[in-house]
């Protein structure tokens, strides 16, 4: 049977008994029923991970005894950065899912001329609090101890006014491009810029070729937003990382 992970962000290893982060407990008690007595995973994000027993569970929290210290080894050797492009409620939340099972570094949402998305008014602090939530799930599911960068909301144009340098491969997603993905040479570190529901504009694509990106397309088909995300991590991952 699969053993259960939770995040916790504050986990100290010189403790032998902590309590759970709220969160945790209530998914590990409230939904999963766990006993006293269970066994779990508990890791912080940052690549400490350790076995740890339910020692008490009660209504407002619940008390764990850490075991032995687990070694992780499951992070590409790719770095990934997403710029994505925010698209509305599920088909976002799929694509920061799908992103960070696949492992992905960095996540960047981005702004852009056909983002639908309101986030005045403090909505964007919202929206990042839940896009973290739907990564932290995420690592739990996929065995990940390392919990990717989820950098604040940017406009495009500011995405595109920093330097991307010549040690890294910069790509936009173009349905239009002349080269496909799997044509490219290979690469340790990538940047993927993805459009939102409807795509980048025209002007927005030839404004990332004109700082460095190169536009490439995955296929004959045009894809929404959140199925390009998953599809072009996977391609990478499988030219130039650790799937396959």
């Amino acid at each position: 049977m699969r053993i259960p992970r939770f995040y916790c962000p504050e986990l100290d290893a010189t403790g032998e008994v902590i309590e759970l982060p709220i969160a945790a407990h209530r998914h590990a008690v409230q939904v999963l029923r766990m006993k006293p007595g269970e066994a779990l995973h508990v890791f912080d994000g940052n690549g400490l991970e350790y076995e740890a027993v339910l020692e008490q569970a009660a209504k407002r929290g619940s008390i764990i005894r850490l075991g032995n210290r687990i070694e992780i080894d499951n992070e590409s050797s790719l770095n990934i950065t997403l710029l994505q492009g925010i698209s509305r409620g599920e088909r976002m939340d799929y694509a920061v899912q799908k992103a960070v099972e696949l492992g992905v570094n960095r996540i960047v949402p981005v702004v852009t001329e056909r983002c639908n998305v309101q986030l005045s008014n403090g909505r964007a602090d919202k929206r990042l609090a839940h896009w973290q939530g739907i990564m932290v799930s995420a690592c739990e599911q996929s065995g990940r101890s390392m919990l990717p960068k989820l950098s604040d909301v940017i406009s495009l144009d500011d995405v595109l006014a920093i330097d991307c340098g010549d040690k890294s491969c910069h790509l936009v997603l173009d349905p239009q491009a002349a080269i496909g993905l799997t044509e490219l040479k290979q690469y340790d570190d990538v940047t993927l810029l993805i459009g939102p529901e409807g795509g980048l504009t025209e002007q927005e694509v030839q404004q990332a070729n004109r700082i460095g990106f190169q536009s490439v397309r995955i296929g004959p088909r045009v894809l929404r937003t959140e199925t390009a995300a998953v599809a072009a991590v996977a391609i990478v991952q499988t030219m130039w990382g650790d799937l396959g």
